[in-house]
């Protein structure tokens, strides 16, 4: 098992490693599904030694990565207090988390957004989701969806895992303003190495 420790920044997310050869479904191997990949989750989140192995830095998000089903790309991701994503969304990849331990907040967009050939976007009313999810608690997601996950406690570390199918090919990340939702960068893979 790696483990990374980010720098201090704002808003980081897990820095996926390359995907190890022969990491993608083969033909014979059929593609997880949501479902699927928020059961692997699920029963990885209830491993309490697993979750008990990641070290927690009071600074920067730490992760390692994991070996999801059917070539999936997962992660075991501590959160200190105070932190979280940003806007994002995973691009083509569907996906799933479940809170490990602790609590986090999922603030995502009701709306279908365009994929491509925008760079802001005014939102109507109506569009936000909030997600309270204790430990234990988690959700899948189709492709293109568009999220935020923060660890709001002032005192407490969350841990949560997360799968996603096919691996990341992108990261598509997001500053909001209100009702304005602005394009700011596109990371491919080989911005994480």
């Amino acid at each position: 098992m790696s483990v990374s420790s980010p720098a201090s920044s704002p808003a980081p997310s897990p820095a996926p490693a390359p995907a190890p050869s022969g990491a993608s479904a083969s033909a014979a191997e059929a593609a997880p599904t949501e479902a699927e990949l928020l059961d692997f989750v699920r029963r990885t989140a209830a491993d309490a030694d697993l979750i008990a192995s990641l070290p927690l830095d009071p600074q920067g998000r730490t992760w390692s990565r994991l070996a999801g089903p059917g070539g999936s790309e997962a992660w075991l991701i501590g959160w200190p207090p105070g932190t979280g994503t940003g806007w994002h969304d995973h691009a083509e990849s569907v996906g799933a988390f479940v809170t490990a331990a602790g609590e986090l907040k999922e603030n995502a967009l009701a709306a279908r957004l365009p994929t491509d050939g925008w760079k802001t976007l005014e939102l109507t009313d109506g569009v936000d989701r909030e997600r309270r999810l204790p430990a234990g608690q988690g959700r899948a997601f189709g492709r293109h969806h568009v999220h935020e996950v923060l660890n709001e406690s002032t005192e407490l570390h969350a841990i949560s895992v997360h799968a996603y199918y096919p691996p990341l090919p992108r990261i598509r990340r997001y500053s909001r303003s209100g009702h304005i939702l602005r394009l700011e960068q596109v990371e491919r893979p080989e911005d994480w190495q």
